[in-house]
């Protein structure tokens, strides 16, 4: 007799403990009854009538998928190999569900596409030094066409740009051409600006010459100062001039005799008389 009222006690409790539901507060329950949406329930204790309704979970947290590599073929015909990693979340349980059989494939099958396309527009300089730009790009593309499956991108990044061995030396190449033609230039314009203030400080000292004679003897000085073997003969300044002279054809003028011609021929003739 106690056996008849058992069994029906033990299958109500068996389902009501299958009936109730508890979610967490990160995630979402999307129900359908007897096949057709019903509602999105949760966080918390709530009923589902089992063999009636049905119940799929949706986690809302921020979603990290790392996307795999990808070989990609640049604008400039450089094969790269890429990979990067994808954060998003679900925002609209309801459409994550319906609209769409797996939304974590499917999101990671069009960043995959995605990555590929993006970058296969741009050049190999611009996947080194623009990632920035790439990752907003790829991220903009990516949550415009999983925004129809409640899914929001949060952001992309781009780890790595692998190069095969014959690319990177020839990066390295046209790197160390770049640093010889930068330092030749800064090279070049410190040359110019040295002319500059040469041209200046000969200005200035061509104003007054004793300027010249003091950096001469300046220089004299600097070099006593060095232990070295050098041996300097100071030349008057007035001898250049001479030189300078010789050098344009011109004879210098003699000095004037003190002595009259009379005098002269006087002396020559060493008998006392005159013999002028």
């Amino acid at each position: 007799m106690m056996l008849s009222y058992l069994v029906p006690i033990v299958l109500v409790v068996l389902l009501i403990a299958a009936s109730i539901r508890i979610l967490p507060e990160y995630k979402r329950g999307v129900v359908f009854f007897l096949g057709r949406y019903q509602a999105v329930k949760g966080p918390g204790l709530f009923i589902i009538i089992p063999l009636i309704q049905k119940m799929e979970v949706v986690d809302l947290r921020v979603i990290t998928m790392d996307v795999p590599e990808q070989d990609v073929i640049s604008q400039d015909n450089v094969t790269v190999r890429v990979n990067a990693v994808l954060y998003f979340r679900v925002v609209d349980p309801e459409k994550a569900i319906i609209q769409v059989e797996n939304f974590i494939v499917a999101t990671s099958q069009l960043a995959q596409t995605t990555l590929r396309s993006v970058l296969g527009k741009h050049d190999l300089d611009e996947m080194l030094s623009e990632r920035d730009k790439l990752n907003d790009d790829i991220q903009e593309i990516i949550d415009t066409q999983t925004e129809d499956w409640g899914i929001k991108v949060a952001n992309v990044e781009i780890k790595h740009v692998d190069l095969d061995e014959s690319m990177i030396r020839a990066i390295a190449r046209q790197a160390e051409a770049e640093r010889e033609r930068r330092a030749k230039v800064i090279h070049a314009e410190g040359e110019l600006q040295a002319s500059q203030k040469l041209v200046e400080a000969a200005n200035v000292m061509s104003a007054n010459p004793a300027a010249l004679q003091l950096r001469y003897l300046q220089t004299m000085s600097d070099m006593s100062n060095r232990n070295a073997s050098t041996i300097v003969f100071p030349l008057p300044m007035d001898i250049l001039d001479v030189f300078k002279t010789m050098g344009q054809g011109g004879v210098r003028p003699a000095p004037a005799d003190r002595t009259s011609p009379t005098t002269q021929r006087t002396e020559q003739g060493g008998d006392g008389t005159d013999l002028g």
